[in-house]
């Protein structure tokens, strides 16, 4: 189930929160509850997916991106996603979650989240690729930082990311139907 009461409690947190610009990061605490755990008592890692909307979306809002969003009647959609998980997260631990806009390019923004340990270790890592999207396809993310009054240059992507970009752009699509009913 969607956590829609956590996510209401976000956004009543930050309504007074000052505005972020792009490169700038959001910053929030979430604890990992009962029904967010798996059969080996810590953070479910689909879970943790649907969790990181509890910072993403209020990044939205204090960036000014949901209020253009609003405007132009255009919607948010998750285009891909590269994680990593390196740390186990109990129930009741209390995690800092990060989240920032690194870059984006002609057709996509990307979002780095993290969430970090009360001890300060990293638990997990996630890079999205975003895309704005309205009635005539995919927004330019240019288009979309004019229309938030922001600098439409694309900050410099990470190395990282560029790596990840350019191996995503070979990786075949649809998957090729023969390779997947072969048997091993």
């Amino acid at each position: 189930m969607y956590p829609v009461i956590r996510m209401a409690w976000q956004i009543f947190k930050v309504r007074k929160s000052p505005p972020l610009s792009p490169g700038q990061v959001h910053v929030s605490h979430h604890f990992c509850l009962p029904w967010d755990i798996d059969i080996w008592m810590e953070l479910n890692n689909g879970r943790t997916l649907t969790l990181y909307d509890l910072g993403r979306i209020p990044f939205a809002i204090r960036s000014g991106l949901v209020k253009v969003m609003r405007k132009k009647g255009w919607g948010l959609t998750m285009a891909g996603a590269s994680v990593r998980y390196r740390r186990r997260i109990r129930m009741f631990e209390l995690i800092e979650m990060r989240s920032r806009v690194v870059h984006w390019d002609a057709r996509f923004m990307y979002v780095e989240q993290s969430m970090w340990k009360k001890d300060g270790e990293c638990a997990n890592h996630i890079v999205y690729r975003a895309a704005m999207t309205g009635k005539e396809g995919i927004i330019a993310p240019e288009r979309v930082a004019k229309e938030m009054g922001v600098d439409p240059a694309a900050p410099k992507a990470p190395d990282w990311v560029l790596a990840w970009i350019e191996a995503d752009q070979v990786r075949p699509w649809p998957p090729m139907q023969e390779d997947l009913a072969t048997p091993a």
